[in-house]
């Protein structure tokens, strides 16, 4: 349960009188606005004017720079081939697209190198430095990664190679051999920057290159690139860092990158009110998509490149693998949920640590964060591969350096690396509990008694619905960019009840809740991913926190509001009826003898023709059961249909499922639909045929189109094949694979516990 926290009571000083925001200049500082920068410890007119107008401070620069420059300027003399190395996650690519773009204006002879997550995780790797070599590079550039990568270094040393380590990762317990390092760890705690992230610190080389030479570019047509990094990767924003992304956002309204023009076109994005929330959920979820499930060195070309078909083509591919990024993140956030539910222990422990082998790699880190939203504990989500080793993503809150944390376990761990918001490391499993132990209390000792405090939600005002105008939201806008370091504010509105909730999206993931107040004012609340979550009881009243923000749509300007929670504060007794069904449990008979006629039989799979499957169901006073069903959703729905007053139950398990005898049965009916449909089905009518849930479907349908198999396109349920297949993806196909495992694995176990468990009756009307 949250506890929402009042707003703070706060004085305005006369000395604010005079102030105006940028955005509504001549019209005095309004109050709520006021209020939060007091708030947040801005006390004077000149941290005001600093906090407003971030990019008239003072811009500093790495007092060891120049040495980094001098080798460059070396290398583009020589003639010699430089090659930027930089990461697969959007700070990574964004910081190698903005060195490959400078030194290309400068007519050095570059080429650049993005590591494979399936094949070689983070870091600089001997093995893909040697073809590199070979190709006769002579620099190496890394971006956001190579502050412990002292093998590799040393290899490249040996080879003539000079190297320069660009990087915002913590230090490990020595500097790697590097002929120059830029870290912003590497200067004092407040210097202002500090807080830069990889393409933070990859800008301020790049700057300084600039001035040195007569260039094409300004270092302002890099900023867009800045804005991306750090707010995708969730730097503080503070100092320069916030002056660079306030900027950089301003650049990335009228951006000439052709390939983030595309992306947002397919994404059905605005570059007309792009905020810090349309990198967050539009351009960094697709971009670490093909960092996560393919290969991430087309997105540098995609930042860079002028060609517009070329641009087309690959932000297609990127819209593609972040729908299939969204299924996998889906079914792995309801595998951790379900853990949970079986180990409800585990959420009063310092830190949630879960680990299972068939979560893809690729959305573990993904997974974590939504753990941390909806917990407000630090998250560690690991996959276990089939030689016992563990690799594991963690996200951590405001206030615990969860680098620093697991830094305490290094001596059972095989290797680890983050900074403080985020780290990734990696064990043996036998090794586990004693990791998930020592970490929690390293949490603890860092955290103190705040580690098992109920989690909280700031409130920064109360408003009537009638207060949430065009003109209040334009003046909020004032203090963005938001992000670490600088939330957005949190409102919250009284005794409202619930109208409507309507579902939103492709996939029907998100809702729109309409709600009415005490004085009949109406508003609509964007609830981000809130399908299947718990709904405010009808009828009755509560209070709803929400952000609220000024956006385009059309070219109208309009307010936004987002919801966060509700909390009820009036609930009006309902008197709940139980169902009343008959439960008759047959389990021990093998026939279906004795059943009256119309008794509706569900039977699925090698079963099949015993009954009707879940789509030929309807109304009946008589059910039985068969087949078990694949999973409590489908028991659930088929019951919502049938409404029966008695169920029969059978419960015939269908053999075992196992991925590969599941996707050779899929195969065959994708060519049964290819020729006699025209390519046309449904997931439903797929999964109906299969005896399976929904979700193997969609998994398995993707599977073989990244194998090169066909290609699919699913809307809602509807499902289109066709015999033109897609460049073939094998680490997407890995993680789909291990996802496929996961669910047919838990499909398995719901039909044995089905089949087996003692009370059968009461597990039918949980579904109800």
């Amino acid at each position: 349960m949250t506890r929402w926290l009042e707003p703070q009571p706060v004085d305005i000083p006369a000395s604010f009188a005079d102030i105006s925001t940028p955005l509504d200049p001549g019209s005095g500082l309004p109050p709520l606005v006021a209020q939060t920068l007091l708030r947040r410890g801005i006390h004077s007119p000149v941290e005001v004017e600093a906090f407003f107008y971030p990019e008239r401070n003072e811009s500093f620069q790495f007092p060891d720079i120049q040495s980094a420059v001098e080798l460059i300027q070396l290398a583009m003399r020589n003639k010699d081939k430089i090659c930027v190395w930089g990461d697969f996650d959007v700070d990574g690519q964004t910081s190698a697209a903005l060195l490959v773009q400078t030194l290309q204006s400068l007519n050095a002879n570059v080429v650049y190198y993005i590591p494979i997550r399936g094949k070689e995780s983070h870091g600089v790797h001997i093995e893909s430095l040697k073809p590199i070599i070979e190709n006769g590079a002579k620099l190496l550039l890394t971006c956001d990664t190579g502050i412990t990568a002292h093998e590799a270094i040393d290899y490249a040393n040996s080879h003539g190679m000079t190297v320069i380590v660009t990087d915002h990762h913590d230090l490990g317990e020595t500097l790697p051999n590097a002929k120059a390092i830029i870290n912003p760890k590497l200067l004092p705690e407040d210097h202002p920057l500090r807080n830069l992230a990889g393409v933070g610190v990859a800008y301020k080389l790049a700057e300084s290159l600039i001035s040195n030479y007569q260039s094409p570019i300004t270092n302002y047509d890099l900023l867009d690139l800045v804005a991306l990094g750090l707010i995708a990767d969730v730097a503080l924003l503070k100092n320069e860092t916030r002056s660079l992304a306030k900027q950089g956002i301003e650049q990335l309204r009228n951006t000439s990158r052709i390939g983030l023009r595309a992306m947002a076109e397919l994404a059905g994005a605005s570059f007309d009110s792009l905020t810090e929330e349309t990198i967050g959920f539009t351009f960094a979820p697709r971009l670490n998509a093909l960092g996560r499930l393919g290969d991430a060195n087309p997105a540098v070309e995609l930042l860079i490149t002028n060609n517009q078909s070329r641009a087309r083509v690959l932000a297609t591919q990127i819209e593609g693998l972040n729908i299939q990024r969204r299924m996998l993140t889906k079914q792995v956030f309801d595998m951790a949920e379900n853990q949970l539910r079986e180990n409800p222990h585990l959420l009063n422990e310092p830190v949630i640590a879960l680990s299972h082998p068939n979560w893809p790699g690729g959305v573990v880190g993904i997974v974590a964060n939504k753990l941390v939203e909806r917990y407000h504990k630090p998250a560690i989500l690991f996959n276990e591969s089939d030689d016992g080793i563990l690799r594991g993503s963690a996200r951590s809150i405001e206030g615990l350096h969860i680098t620093d944390a697991i830094a305490t376990q290094k001596k059972i761990l095989l290797g680890f690396g983050g900074h403080p918001m985020a780290a990734g490391m990696s064990l043996k499993k036998d090794d586990f509990p004693a990791f998930r132990k020592g970490l929690g209390k390293a949490i603890e000792k860092q955290l103190g008694d705040i580690a098992f405090e109920e989690p909280t939600l700031q409130l920064d005002a109360w408003l009537g619905l009638s207060d949430l105008s065009l003109h209040l939201a334009d003046s909020l806008e004032a203090l963005a960019p938001f992000g670490a370091g600088n939330p957005e504010l949190t409102l919250a509105t009284r005794n409202v009840t619930l109208k409507s909730a309507i579902a939103l999206g492709k996939t029907k993931e998100h809702l729109r809740l309409n709600v009415e107040d005490e004085n009949g004012e109406v508003a609509s609340f964007l609830w981000w991913g809130g399908a299947g979550e718990e709904l405010p009881p009808a009828d009755a009243k509560f209070d709803i926190a929400y952000s609220m923000r000024a956006t385009s749509y059309r070219g109208q300007r309009q307010v936004t509001l987002q919801f966060k929670e509700f909390r009820v504060a009036e609930e009006k007794h309902v008197e709940v009826r139980e169902q009343r069904i008959e439960i008759r449990d047959l389990r021990l008979q093998s026939s279906l003898l004795n059943l009256q006629p119309s008794t509706l039989i569900w039977a699925e799979g090698p079963d099949k023709s015993a009954g009707v499957n879940r789509l030929e169901l309807k109304q009946a006073d008589e059910l039985t059961i068969y087949t078990t069903p694949p999973s409590p959703a489908e028991l659930r729905k088929a019951l919502e249909i049938v409404k029966p007053k008695v169920v029969y139950v059978f419960a015939k398990p269908p053999a075992e499922q196992k991925p590969d005898e599941f996707l050779t049965y899929l195969a065959g009916l994708c060519k049964f639909v290819l020729n006699q449909r025209r390519g046309k089905t449904t997931v439903s009518e797929l999964a109906a045929a299969s005896a399976a849930r929904e979700s193997a479907i969609q998994i398995g349908l993707q599977w073989l189109a990244a194998g090169g198999q066909l290609s699919v396109s699913v809307e809602d349920d509807e499902a289109l094949l066709s015999k033109e297949t897609q460049e073939k993806n094998p680490y997407l196909q890995a993680e789909l694979f291990l996802a496929l495992r996961g669910v047919l694995n838990e499909t398995n176990a719901y039909r044995n516990y089905f089949a087996t468990v003692e009370d059968v009756g009461r597990l039918i009307k949980s579904a109800l």
